[in-house]
Formats: C-alpha cells, structure tokens, sequence
C-alpha cells in the first residue's frame, strides 16, 4: 500500500476551530496513538490535546462536553493559549492543569473517540489506527505497569472493562469508517504516511 501523503490531504481543509485545523487521531488504547499523535506534532509544529485528560477510568466516554467548552470554544472566541484541568486515572495522582498550552494552526487531539460524531464538526482529518484488540490490551497493561501502582491482574480488569467501553463506542460511531485515513498499528507509522 501506498503512503498517504498527510499534508498534501491537509491542505484543502479549512479550519473547523477558529483558524485551527484539527487532526483526530483516535483507536483503541494502545493501538499507538499517543506516537503517532508526537509524531504528527512534529512534522507539522502542532499541539497536542489528549483526550485523557479529559477521560477517567471512571468516565470513559461521557467527558466530551468538557473538550468542547474547554478547548474548541476557547479557540472559536479567539484564545490563543488553553486553561484546563486534567482528569486523574488513580486515587493517588492528581495531575497539574494544563495552564498556558499555545494554540497553533494545527493541533492534534489524540485519544480513543477522538473522532467521535459529537466532534466531527470541529475535527478537519481524522486518522482512526487499527490494531487488534488482544494486542493493544496487552500494550495498555505493559505501558501502565511502568506507571500505575496496581497489579497486573487489577490492570488487565481495568483494560478488559475500558475494552468493552470501547467496543460500544467503535459500534457506535464506527470511526474507522468515517476516517479520512486508516493506519496499521502493527507496522511502523513513518512507512505509512509522508509530509512533502
């Protein structure tokens, strides 16, 4: 398969959010989003939005509205740096609030139901990567260990419930479907995508 030349893709679309372009960049957990979404960021000088400041293990999916009202409408009435508070994924970590994060002409939001239909107005390309499912829950689980104080076996309970989240939302709005490109997240991104 060929490469997808993403600037060549990203050049007729006009800003959806204030003068900004919005990439989505969304798959299962694990399926190499955050990555690709660091590399993305510096082909093309964006920031970066990640969903998981927004999403908890408790609120998997049900934090949308916070994105739109903290992010996109700031842009919309013409901020240029972002203020918002960041979701906790564990009793004993509270993150600190994203407090001066530059607008740029480009940013990413990366994260599972990054291109869900509620943002599709907003979002200019979205990118949806495809891995497996017993793969990415087995990334999610390694990638947490290094990072989370729970066990291996509370890990993979967490991960298989956040799995079944996510298959409700993928039948839901079948984002993979509605992608403006599919990548392989078992194949390295740089053979799948160019930027000249």
């Amino acid at each position: 398969m060929a490469a997808v030349n993403l600037r060549e893709m990203l050049e007729p679309k006009h800003p959806q959010v204030g003068n900004t372009r919005f990439i989505a960049v969304d798959g299962r957990g694990g399926s190499g989003k955050s990555t690709l979404a660091k590399y993305l960021s510096e082909k093309l000088s964006a920031e970066i939005v990640q969903t998981d400041d927004f999403a908890s293990w408790e609120n998997p999916f049900g934090w949308w509205p916070l994105l739109i009202e903290q992010v996109f409408q700031p842009i919309i009435s013409g901020a240029c740096t972002l203020q918002y508070p960041r979701a906790s994924w564990s009793n004993d970590h509270h993150p600190t609030p994203v407090t001066a994060q530059a607008v740029t002409e480009i940013m990413i939001l990366e994260g599972v139901s990054s291109s869900r239909k509620e943002f599709r107005q907003y979002v200019c390309l979205s990118i949806f990567i495809d891995a497996p499912k017993d793969i990415c829950l087995r990334r999610g689980v390694e990638r947490d260990l290094l990072k989370d104080k729970r066990t291996e076996s509370e890990l993979i309970r967490l991960w298989e419930r956040w799995s079944a989240d996510e298959d409700g939302y993928l039948q839901r709005d079948d984002p993979k479907r509605h992608a403006d490109v599919v990548i392989d997240g078992t194949k390295p991104f740089e053979d799948q995508l160019v930027f000249g």
